[in-house]
């Protein structure tokens, strides 16, 4: 080989050799920070997941005699549902039905990689046996983006008709069951997640969704924000007698998951107004 393409090849190995070390060093400097952000915790449990899975080890609840007292007697003005997730598997409607359930909102998916194994028993078999149905989703807001959940969710079992027995679809926002309390955001990322979520989900089925929580973790992580009452219906979370303080902009609750067992399929629940009202937010 002539020397002149000798030395043109010991050039331009030279330089690849100095390119693929520019690489590597990018690479390396770059370090954990550009790795893709997983999907879903490391210890992902969405099967014990479930709204108010995580409120009565942080918040508690009254289980005294006082407290059915005073619940007995608020049933006049309330109309009794249930919510539900896989760990209830096949749910019996028709018993749920008998033993006074009127409506029932029912875990469809968590973050972006789960969906309810029951999901279609009981989401079809509550609208079956005559009762008002929605379903859920369980946020993990540090997993991805609200826009991305909504999507998600409305995709596998969150749609909405107005066939006067859909409820809007709600969004459990509560306690993280992997580790930090406000899964990592700040208070104004949080509520930025939640309003991203809310405005997809209005997007895509016409309606805003319902907001699971309770008025602690609002407080702790979205700093009480009050821009959600005007459009977002509040199902709150406390386990007493009485509902106690709302969360900012909310002058009243629309349901109240007031125990997580009695004698319907999963956590108990009050629609605030009589039936016709529960018919009413079907409709929107």
């Amino acid at each position: 080989m002539p020397a002149y393409g000798t030395s043109r090849m010991l050039r331009r190995t030279a330089t690849a050799v100095a390119s693929a070390a520019l690489l590597v060093g990018a690479i390396a400097a770059a370090g954990p920070a550009q790795a893709a952000k997983p999907s879903t915790p490391a210890n992902f449990h969405p099967e014990l997941d479930y709204a108010g899975s995580t409120v009565a080890a942080h918040e508690g609840k009254d289980t005294s005699a006082s407290t059915a007292n005073s619940l007995a007697a608020l049933a006049v003005t309330q109309t009794k549902g249930m919510d539900v997730s896989n760990w209830q598997g096949s749910v019996a409607w028709s018993t749920a039905y008998a033993n006074g359930g009127r409506f029932a909102y029912v875990k469809a998916t968590e973050g972006t990689t789960y969906t309810n194994p029951s999901f279609a028993q009981q989401y079809n078999g509550s609208y079956n046996v005559g009762m008002i149905r929605g379903a859920y989703h369980f946020a993990l807001p540090n997993a991805s983006s609200g826009a991305t959940q909504a999507a998600y969710f409305v995709a596998h079992g969150g749609g909405w008709s107005k066939d006067g027995k859909t409820l809007p679809p709600a969004l459990d926002i509560e306690y993280n069951p992997y580790g930090a309390t406000c899964y990592g955001l700040s208070q104004a990322g949080m509520v930025s997640w939640i309003r991203d979520f809310s405005n997809t989900v209005h997007t895509k089925t016409g309606r805003y969704p319902v907001i699971y929580t309770t008025t602690d973790w609002w407080t702790t992580c979205t700093g009480n924000n009050s821009s959600f009452g005007a459009t977002n219906p509040l199902w709150i979370a406390r386990y007493a007698s009485a509902v106690g303080t709302l969360p900012a902009g909310w002058s009243y609750q629309t349901i109240w998951q007031y125990a997580d067992s009695g004698t319907l399929p999963g956590d108990q629940n009050y629609f605030n107004g009589a039936l016709d009202r529960v018919q009413a937010l079907a409709n929107g």
